[in-house]
């Protein structure tokens, strides 16, 4: 090893952002087992050597070390205090004694070991920079660009590394063409093995609340905030928002100037219905607000089970259920309340019902008080026979 190769060593932990002082200890560390490996011999053994790179240089020097005692026991990790003076006349007992042994052909070795430990750290040491880059954008929006599809899984380009979209994380029905780009979720970051893994999704509720921040600037600022989002990928989502300024519509902030804003994301989600729900700290109101686009006449709710009752139009009643139940489902995800659902006329039917019911309850405990009366009253006269 000569000055010009610990010259590019420094250019190299500058370029790369490699600690300097971890290099060398790795290079010298790597160094010492081959020494153990190829030249340890009587006077040394696995304990006691040690390597020394002058970093201006590039010097190598392999030393045994031993420690100076009054009477040697063992040859190879101890050194006589008078063979410690010649070395050192300043020598004490419990010193330590650099005895020099490097062998004549060591620099040959050491700069092969070297080379190998360099290129080692280089690898780690941009791994370790790309998956800071991604960790940082963990939970972000992302474009990729569509490579392939295999087993499932659909790999894409990011830039530095490839992500992968699992099968969950895959919108049902949506075609991944080679070399189209969408915009992804990142899932998760993590680092292996073999280098930084990135997860990203397609169907994840945060990717709808991170296409309306690139795109709706109030939201972005903080003007409007987005409350809560339940999504079913590629069919329907609901959104929540409010305006933290009494003068900004939030509704009207995400449609955007002739609904440009909206339709960018819903082109973006391959057709995706978006409703967008104006939050209320209200629950009556919020609920109301969330079975959207069906118009609600009431509702009730029990704050203990967090459940609500809702009354709608005959009319509106299979819209505010939604197909299979949608709208009824996303909009108990985005309110986390459980709501149940009556027409008018059902609400009426029942009503009737109940009062009938009661009704009857209210009968037959008239009955039984006068049966009751008419046997105190019986058995009264009995008495009073009796008594004659």
């Amino acid at each position: 090893m000569n000055q010009e190769f610990v010259g590019a060593l420094k250019e190299l932990v500058k370029e790369k952002g490699i600690c300097e002082d971890l290099l060398f200890t790795t290079i010298q560390d790597a160094m010492v087992a081959a020494y153990k490996k190829n030249y340890a011999n009587a006077n040394t053994n696995a304990q006691n050597v040690k390597v020394n790179i002058d970093r201006e240089t590039g010097e190598i020097h392999v030393y045994a070390q031993k420690t100076v005692v009054d009477e040697v026991y063992d040859d190879v990790t101890e050194i006589s205090l008078e063979e410690a003076k010649e070395i050192n006349p300043n020598s004490e007992v419990d010193d330590i004694i650099n005895l020099e042994v490097t062998p004549k052909n060591f620099g040959r070795v050491a700069a092969q070991l070297a080379k190998q430990v360099v290129t080692q750290r280089i690898k780690e040491a941009e791994r370790n920079i790309i998956y800071d880059e991604y960790k940082e954008k963990e939970f972000d929006i992302i474009t990729g660009t569509i490579l392939r599809k295999d087993k499932g899984m659909v790999f894409v380009n990011l830039g530095k590394l490839e992500g992968v979209i699992g099968p969950n994380e895959q919108i049902p029905n949506e075609e991944y063409k080679f070399n189209e780009k969408l915009k992804l979720y990142i899932v998760e970051v993590k680092n292996g093995s073999k280098g930084p893994q990135i997860h990203v999704s397609r169907t994840h509720p945060g990717l709808v609340k991170r296409l309306f921040e690139l795109e709706v600037p109030e939201i972005f600022e903080g003007v409007v905030e987005i409350k809560s989002i339940s999504r079913e990928a590629g069919s329907r989502s609901k959104i929540a928002v409010h305006s933290n300024d009494e003068e900004v519509d939030p509704m009207g902030a995400c449609v955007g100037p002739k609904g440009v804003r909206v339709q960018s994301i819903v082109n973006e989600l391959k057709n995706e219905k978006i409703d967008i729900i104006k939050w209320n700290k209200d629950p009556v109101e919020f609920i109301a607000n969330s079975l959207s686009p069906a118009k609600v006449l009431s509702v009730v709710v029990d704050e203990e089970s967090k459940s609500a009752k809702v009354v709608v139009d005959d009319n509106q009643l299979s819209l505010a259920i939604g197909k299979e139940g949608q709208n009824v489902r996303l909009a108990a995800k985005l309110t986390n309340w459980k709501i149940d659902i009556k027409s008018k006329s059902q609400k009426e039917a029942q009503d009737e019902e109940d009062e009938r019911i009661l009704n009857t309850e209210v009968e037959i405990e008239n009955e039984q008080t006068t049966d009751l009366e008419e046997v105190e009253v019986d058995i009264k006269a009995s008495t009073e026979e009796i008594e004659e």
